[in-house]
């Protein structure tokens, strides 16, 4: 082999070494990061009550006038988009129940936490990602965090009991102290941590609601305590935080005259029907039997103004969300405030999501706090998509392959150099060699060639 062969062969595998200009983590040279989820709390809920800490959380960090969480606005779903940075099509985790056409289980939402295959189905969510980076994570309650992922289980990880009630405000700080915990004396880098209001005040009672009020202020209580519970922690400057949630609320025309009833269609009939997945606010799925799937598409694409029907492969491209083998060859949804009943009407929630993504009650909320974040800015809207590319950045990982973009949310960052406390270089110095050796080599073979 000549010379400048030899010279190319040795400059492109320096160049191309694992771990060349990639983050790598250095013990104590990281922000942690908490990621907190408020699920269902809408976009403009901080309007109508007095919110002093997630007033004092804007003025000192970030805050978006609103986020767009991905289609369908389902608590799982898009929990998992926050995780994996994947338009929901692209994650598997389409619906908040585990579902088999061909066996026709279906399991509720909590029992469908601890089914294993629903969620580990190719996407590796941010958990796994830093711990094989070699950081440690922890899932409190948070969708998702409580099964294995390729063979892989979260550092530390707490589900809810299946009667767990969401609204005791005192365990919610005993929760905060958890991980707290598990920051200071665990040492963990990443914790993901869930509650489960203000939505299951929102169905109850509806976002308009006094009750819903109500639990936003206790919401508010809560973002306070965490902050001084940062403090106390001695965490202030070395933990990010970010404040978010997976969908908005909207009322339900419970009293409509034009209700969305399966049960009343002229022309449709269950017995068209394989498999269904319907009673489950605006959302619909149904598997119609081998040769029938013409005639159902034709009874009910105009059966009611308020619903939208499709044949799996023309649903909108926009939404992201019907390019998986999990959906089913027919899928719908209804518009917003009314909610799709099948074969008898068993729905009684005054407030409901799962509706587009792009009305206005199904936008949520941003806020980020934090050594890493900037002081007193407003973004502009964004895509939930995004998050998942942020939260790599902050924590100096190499994120998996997702629909977001890197440069989106960078805006909201101080500098490159605070992403480190020490202010230095995310690469290890035996990289930057690597790579000045691999410069030097490719410079000597110019030379050579010339």
């Amino acid at each position: 082999m000549r010379r400048p062969a030899i010279l190319l062969a040795v400059a492109l595998a320096t160049l191309l070494a694992p771990g060349a200009g990639a983050p790598v983590h250095r013990q104590g040279s990281r922000h942690k990061l908490l990621l907190v989820s408020f699920d269902g709390f809408r976009w403009n809920y901080d309007q109508d009550v007095d919110t002093p800490n997630l007033d004092a959380m804007a003025r000192d960090g970030v805050k978006a006038r609103y986020m767009t969480p991905a289609f369908v606005t389902m608590t799982s779903p898009c929990h998992f988009t926050l995780v994996t940075g994947k338009y929901i099509e692209n994650h598997g985790v389409v619906h908040n129940m585990y579902y088999n056409t061909t066996s026709k289980v279906k399991l509720p939402y909590h029992a469908t936490l601890g089914i294993q295959r629903w969620w580990d189905n190719g996407s590796v969510p941010i958990w796994i990602t830093a711990q094989r980076q070699g950081l440690k994570a922890g899932s409190f309650f948070y969708p998702g965090g409580n099964v294995t992922y390729q063979g892989v289980a979260v550092t530390r990880s707490r589900k809810e009991g299946v009667l767990h009630n969401y609204k005791n405000e005192t365990e919610w700080r005993a929760n905060v102290d958890t991980v707290m915990a598990w920051f200071t004396e665990e040492d963990l880098d990443l914790v993901t941590l869930y509650f489960g209001e203000p939505d299951s005040t929102g169905h109850k009672y509806g976002p308009e609601s006094p009750e819903r009020k109500e639990m936003v202020q206790q919401v508010d209580r809560t973002v306070g305590y965490l902050r001084e519970s940062i403090a106390r922690s001695h965490l202030t400057d070395s933990l990010n935080l970010i404040v978010t949630s997976d969908h908005g609320m909207t009322t339900v025309n419970k009293k409509a005259g034009d209700l969305v009833e399966f049960h009343k269609f002229p022309n449709f009939t269950f017995q068209d029907i394989e498999f269904e997945l319907l009673d489950y606010g605006p959302n619909g799925m149904l598997l119609p039997k081998e040769g029938r799937l013409g005639t159902v598409y034709s009874a009910l694409k105009d059966a009611h103004p308020k619903l939208h029907v499709y044949k799996r492969e023309e649903f909108p491209e926009a939404f992201h969300y019907a390019n998986n083998p999990r959906i089913t060859p027919l899928l719908m949804y209804s518009d917003p405030g009314y909610v799709i009943h099948g074969r008898v009407n068993v729905q009684f929630n005054n407030g409901e999501h799962g509706f587009d993504n792009k009305d206005m009650d199904m936008k949520t909320i941003f806020r980020a706090v934090g050594p890493s974040f900037r002081a007193g800015l407003e973004v502009e809207p964004f895509e939930s998509v995004h998050v998942y590319e942020l939260m790599c950045q902050l924590l100096g990982i190499v994120p998996e392959a997702n629909d977001g973009h890197p440069g989106a949310l960078r805006p909201m960052l101080r500098t490159e150099s605070a992403l480190l406390p020490d202010g230095g270089s995310a690469l290890l110095p035996s990289s930057w060699l690597l790579l000045m050796m691999g410069l030097l080599g490719t410079m000597i073979l110019l030379s050579e060639v010339a």
